[in-house]
């Protein structure tokens, strides 16, 4: 019975991995692949690779945190550790469906909290400090990413801008690839770039999320750490290789129309902070993150057209009236300058100079910002609901 119920255990986890890769890869790649950078396969096979390299290191850490420090080890019998996996990719399995990058990290941790509030064994500390990084670390990405986007970006978009030319980065002669004769350095350089950078994001979001998949298995002692990381790996790129597609469409073409610039500046954040908060043993979000410092790198690039004080009071003016406001579009990336001394100062530059197709799609936007909310919500009142009424 124990080991049928072992089976069945693995099942989900690999169940919950799927769907994780089907939500990480979108998160990860999405820029890469919206800016036409790599192709969906190509994205789902260096996400597969990468994320297994963060599951195996910096991993462990969250794999500690989540298998027996929000509630006791002893907690996760075999039947209940297959309950919370089943809330979780229940949940994610909702959001992927709708095609939005979900918060896996907040799901998952949804689902033990609710089994930790049901027997009265949650660990409040812990779930304090959990929730008070989810709520740090979006903040701090957006206003680092609105920062760079209102007093640096156009000095590095003057800098090293990165246009790309009709066709292909690669030409094949005969079976030996070659740079495309169109290809120019800093294209090269760019297409490099985005790519190192979207595997640094693959590799953190396996060290966030490999422990989601296989916590509560580790926790209870059915397997240990290296083969719960082999298991969560193996998933997330079955996840990656189908699931992921649409994802990769909401977060690389309906969310936002990223330059290449600024799809390096939103990998190097949000990968850097779920790195960070991974090393420390928190289980983060990468969805939220990466989204935030889309979000703030095109507010803050927008505002330049006003000063500070008049982009946060929005459209109404000090004397009540109304102000015109400064409207938040792609333009605001896109613009490109010659040079550094053709940057205008912040309030100097014409709004409609930033007035094109919108940086990100506020309705798009509010879908991913309503699932985040939902998917935690979904796992925690199922899992909660269960063991209150059934001791398992």
């Amino acid at each position: 019975m124990v080991e049928a119920l072992l089976v069945v255990g693995l099942v989900v986890a690999v169940f919950v991995g799927f769907n994780i890769g089907g939500s990480s890869t979108g998160v990860s790649f999405g820029p890469a692949v919206g800016s036409g950078t790599l192709s969906k396969t190509a994205a789902a096979a260096l996400m597969s690779l990468f994320a297994l390299a963060g599951g195996w290191t910096v991993g462990r850490e969250v794999i500690e945190t989540m298998g027996g420090k929000i509630v006791p080890a002893a907690q996760f019998t075999l039947a209940a550790s297959v309950a919370v996996l089943f809330f979780v990719g229940l949940a994610l399995l909702v959001s992927n469906t709708f095609g939005v990058p979900a918060s896996t990290s907040m799901t998952a941790v949804g689902a033990i909290a609710g089994l930790g509030a049901a027997t009265g064994t949650l660990n409040a500390d812990v779930m304090l400090r959990i929730v008070g990084w989810w709520l740090v670390a979006p903040v701090v990405a957006f206003w680092i990413c609105a920062v760079v986007g209102r007093y640096l970006y156009p000095y590095l978009d003057a800098a090293f801008a990165i246009d790309r030319t009709p066709g292909g980065i690669l030409e094949f002669d005969g079976r030996r690839p070659r740079i495309a004769d169109d290809t120019t350095g800093k294209e090269l350089l760019g297409t490099v770039l985005v790519v190192v950078i979207a595997c640094y994001m693959a590799f953190s979001a396996g060290a966030s999320n490999a422990a989601n998949a296989v916590a509560p298995l580790v926790g209870n002692g059915s397997i240990t750490a290296s083969q719960g990381v082999l298991v969560a790996g193996a998933a997330i790129g079955l996840g990656a290789f189908t699931i992921a597609r649409r994802t990769l469409d909401t977060v690389g073409n309906d969310l936002t129309d990223l330059p290449l610039l600024a799809a390096l500046v939103v990998e190097v954040v949000s990968a850097s902070m779920i790195t960070f908060l991974s090393a420390i043993g928190i289980p983060a979000s990468l969805a939220v993150s990466a989204t935030m410092s889309i979000v703030g790198l095109g507010w803050g690039r927008a505002t330049r057209t006003t000063t500070i004080g008049d982009a946060v009071s929005g459209a109404i003016g000090a004397d009540g009236g109304d102000r015109e406001r400064s409207e938040v579009s792609v333009n605001a990336l896109a613009a490109e300058r010659s040079s550094a001394a053709d940057v205008p100062r912040v309030g100097e530059e014409e709004g409609d100079d930033l007035l094109a197709e919108d940086l990100f799609d506020a309705g798009t936007t509010g879908r991913v910002v309503s699932f985040w909310i939902l998917t935690p919500t979904i796992s925690f009142v199922s899992s909660y609901a269960l063991f209150s009424l059934v001791p398992l």
